[in-house]
């Protein structure tokens, strides 16, 4: 494998009616479809099914990027009971606009999913990994995995006649 890899995903969402004063339809990430054909984010969506007051739409594919700094993150998603893929959606911003959101990123990392949740500007939300994308992950990281070993440091004993400067002060308070 190379020291980056890519896995095209398609993101499906779930666009469902609700009961609230400000709001007529909530939009949220339900799923993600392995080696899914290109569909634009913006473009227009195809209706996958549909049943009383919802309907899930493949709403774009998107790359998984995997990177060898980042494999920490991937094995501590890894070993979750449940692996997770999480989609970032941001609302679009445009009056004419086709949609209210639009997926905007896939990760397997949890870390950069928490530096999302971190802005407040995005929406984040984790669907369950599929098997096949458990396996290319969990050989991505196999591969490309350093542990880094743990250093303790060491104190220095505390010296009372050390100021924590490197040299002494031009004027003390004695002098004045």
């Amino acid at each position: 494998m190379a020291i980056e890899e890519t896995l095209p995903l398609g993101v499906v969402l779930e666009r469902r009616k609700i009961d609230h004063p400000w709001q007529d339809v909530s939009w949220r990430p339900v799923g993600v479809i392995p080696g899914a054909p290109a569909c634009d984010p913006r473009g227009p969506w195809k209706r996958l099914r549909n049943g009383d007051g919802w309907e899930h739409y493949h709403c774009g594919t998107l790359p998984l990027l995997l990177f060898r700094k980042e494999t920490e993150a991937y094995k501590v998603n890894l070993s979750q009971q449940t692996p997770r893929i999480f989609v970032v959606l941001r609302g679009e911003e445009e009056a004419d606009a086709a949609h209210d959101v639009v997926p905007f990123l896939v990760t397997a990392s949890p870390f950069e999913a928490q530096d999302y949740l971190d802005s407040g500007e995005e929406i984040v939300e984790a669907v369950p990994m599929p098997p096949d994308v458990i396996a290319f992950v969990e050989s991505y990281v196999e591969e490309h995995h350093v542990d880094e070993p743990f250093y303790k440091r060491k104190r220095k004993p505390h010296d009372p006649n050390d100021s924590g400067f490197a040299r002494k002060p031009p004027v003390s308070a004695r002098d004045g």
